[in-house]
């Protein structure tokens, strides 16, 4: 902003510059025509008081300043002069009124009735200086006004952003779905329209989500009850099935088990966004409690962390079994820092332009159409903690990171 305000003084002291130069020619050349006035009257004084023709006394080099002037006779004889004006006259033969000289600009007037005349002139040297100095006081006027306009400015545009800065830390820490914390009263008329809309968005919000948590409730209830109950007349049958039945009731109890972990991670979806209940939690001792047929987990060091544990044990089921669904038989399960949970399979893993699409919608929450419901899952649930889903490098099957933010603690 300020380049663009030195910028705007130069253009401006351009020109005024530009349009200054004819009126300080205009000034020169009236300052040459009074010059001259004065000068002729003086001339005649001394004129008619001097018992001498005035073309018989000498030459006097009198008179020191910006302008000079000659008295020259009919015949261009110099009569009278300055001491800063040539020797010989101006104009060659007489010549009234205003004229350009290679060095001098001339105004000439007619003295007495002998065809006397009275040069007045100013240097081009002179003429260029007085341009200069109008131009650089053009210039730094200009200057001087873009950086106040320019220091004015950005005060008025500070002071009338502050209400929005305001309101932008407000928004920062405003909770749409809380009943206690109100965004407050505007600041000033113009963002009443801004609060109210922002304070119906939030009511709608939290009606969407209070029906949303309702229906979790219930669904849970609904759905996990007969899957339970499925689970336990299956077992029973495998028991008293034949060889050839036992092996067609397993692939049902795996489906069964399937169908349970999905219907868990979609009634987990509703959770995400709701307040995260941290607690201590032991990788080793959750993960044996979420076991996937055919598929071997090991956890390996440090297994402990600060994390919601059942939105973990949901995040972790679906990304097992995306390894299981891509052919891994083994999986290895670490914590390489305190807030990091990595998953390393063996599978057929993604090559690198899947790998980058997945990165790019993980970084822009763009999951639709572009991965499944378990790495969708397992990224919505890292950012409740305030973290996100990674998908480093691996040189063999697939690996992904739940990146979860410490818990803050007061002081």
């Amino acid at each position: 902003m300020l380049l663009w305000a030195v910028l705007w003084g130069l253009g401006v002291a351009v020109a005024v510059g530009y349009a200054a130069q004819r009126e300080v020619d205009e000034l020169l050349d009236d300052s040459l025509q009074s010059t001259a006035t004065l000068l002729a009257g003086a001339l005649g004084v001394a004129d008619q008081a001097s018992s001498q023709p005035a073309d018989a006394r000498p030459l006097p080099a009198s008179g020191e300043g910006n302008f000079a002037w000659q008295l020259v006779a009919a015949d261009s004889a110099v009569l009278q002069r300055s001491a800063n004006a040539p020797e010989q006259a101006l104009q060659p033969t007489p010549s009234a009124g205003f004229s350009t000289t290679p060095e001098w600009r001339v105004f000439g007037a007619v003295l007495g009735s002998e065809g006397r005349m009275l040069y007045v002139a100013l240097s081009h040297h002179e003429r260029v200086e007085a341009r200069e100095e109008v131009a650089l006081g053009a210039v730094l006027a200009a200057l001087s006004i873009g950086l106040l306009a320019h220091w004015w400015l950005r005060a008025r545009v500070r002071h009338e952003l502050r209400p929005l800065e305001r309101l932008s830390d407000r928004l920062g820490r405003h909770d749409p779905l809380s009943t206690m914390q109100a965004l407050g009263a505007p600041e000033r008329a113009e963002l009443a329209p801004v609060h109210a809309a922002i304070e119906d968005l939030g009511q709608r919000l939290a009606r969407r989500m209070a029906h949303e948590r309702a229906f979790s409730a219930h669904a849970a209830h609904a759905l996990r009850t007969p899957l339970a109950g499925m689970e336990a007349q299956l077992a029973v049958a495998m028991r008293e099935g034949t060889p050839v039945v036992q092996q067609r009731l397993r692939r049902v109890r795996e489906a069964s088990g399937r169908l349970q972990r999905v219907v868990k991670a979609l009634l987990d979806l509703f959770r995400v966004g709701a307040e995260v209940r941290r607690s201590p939690v032991d990788l080793k001792t959750l993960l044996a409690h979420l076991p996937v047929e055919g598929l071997e987990v090991t956890v390996h060091g440090d297994s402990l962390l600060s994390a919601d544990p059942d939105l973990l044990a949901a995040a972790l089921a679906n990304l097992l079994d995306n390894a299981q669904r891509y052919g891994a038989r083994h999986v290895d399960v670490s914590v390489p820092s305190p807030d990091v949970v990595r998953v390393a399979d063996d599978g057929r893993g993604a090559t690198a332009e899947r790998l980058r699409s997945l990165r790019e919608a993980l970084q822009a929450q763009d999951y639709d159409g572009t991965m499944g419901l378990g790495l969708m899952l397992a990224d919505l649930v890292a950012r409740s903690h305030g973290g996100s889903l990674r998908l480093p490098e691996s040189e063999q099957g697939f690996v992904a990171e739940l990146a979860l933010h410490a818990a803050e603690t007061a002081d």
